[in-house]
């Protein structure tokens, strides 16, 4: 091994180190957790395959990965349309007002979850029902009391929360489109809406890549707004996979049980994140 060789494994062997004490040995170790009895503190038996046979027969368990699923869905169509959106609603003129666009929209992605949740728990609870008293309108009335309310309620939150740190995504890579090739099409008579579409949409492909990313790996993974805004009532409708983890692992004390929803719930987002990068890769535009 030469003195360059020495050098990168050098450089490499921290992050190689971070790595292995952060990833690969708690998933070794939570793999074979989950395959016993463990209370968190001692192993009481070891069960196989029992837990995951187990998590697979469990209602509540299936019920907060569909919910999870739908709420995963509408969030990040909803989530990257309107961060899009908003990208190109501060980039379209040059304007001194642009950057405090950009910061008011980035703002709420800097506020905890917890306080976002109990934020907008006040609105709906209090803002929207002093509302609907105020003007008889049935809608504005009994939110998050429902399993469809409180949905949409998260969902709204997580567009609040997230919109402004996917329009910076976008941004930047709306900053890299030459402008020589906008300035053509116009010339050639194209209107916003086709040079949009035929220039911009397409060369956006990497941001849509990153930004699908992001947002399908947050919203799978959302636990402290949940717990804020619904703490997955009514009647456990609006729990979503973390909470239910969560929930086995500390109220129930069932450590090994709900190790092996972890890994089959890391598995789920690692498969479909696989796929999810695989086919918006094969749409990028080299630049």
């Amino acid at each position: 091994m030469n003195n360059r060789s020495k050098s990168f494994w050098l450089f490499l062997a921290p992050s190689l180190l971070a790595m292995l004490v952060v990833l690969f040995i708690p998933l070794l170790t939570g793999t074979y957790y989950s395959m016993t009895d463990w209370n968190g503190i001692k192993i009481k038996q070891f069960l196989g395959l029992a837990n995951y046979i187990r998590a697979f027969q469990d209602k509540r368990f299936l019920n907060s990965i569909w919910f999870t699923a739908k709420f995963s869905v509408a969030a990040i169509i909803l989530v990257n349309i309107i961060g899009l959106g908003l990208a190109l609603l501060v980039t379209q003129r040059e304007s001194k007002l642009n950057n405090i666009f950009r910061t008011v929209f980035f703002m709420p992605n800097l506020i905890g979850g917890i306080i976002l949740g109990f934020i907008w728990q006040f609105i709906f609870m209090k803002a929207f029902t002093a509302i609907g008293d105020a003007t008889g309108i049935a809608f504005f009335q009994g939110w998050l009391s429902t399993t469809n309310t409180g949905f949409w309620g998260l969902v709204i939150l997580f567009i609040w929360q997230m919109s402004g740190y996917i329009m910076i995504i976008y941004i930047s890579f709306i900053n890299n489109i030459p402008g020589e090739m906008i300035e053509a099409a116009k010339i050639d008579g194209a209107t916003p809406w086709q040079a949009f579409w035929r220039i911009k949409f397409p060369m956006l492909a990497p941001a849509f890549t990153v930004s699908l990313f992001l947002t399908l790996s947050s919203a799978f993974k959302i636990y402290d707004q949940n717990l804020a805004l619904t703490s997955g009532g009514p009647f456990d409708s609006t729990q979503m996979v973390a909470m239910n983890i969560v929930n086995e692992a500390f109220a129930v004390r069932n450590m090994g049980y709900a190790q092996a929803k972890a890994v089959i719930f890391l598995m789920i987002i690692t498969i479909i994140s696989i796929v999810q990068i695989n086919i918006t890769r094969k749409r990028e535009v080299d630049l």
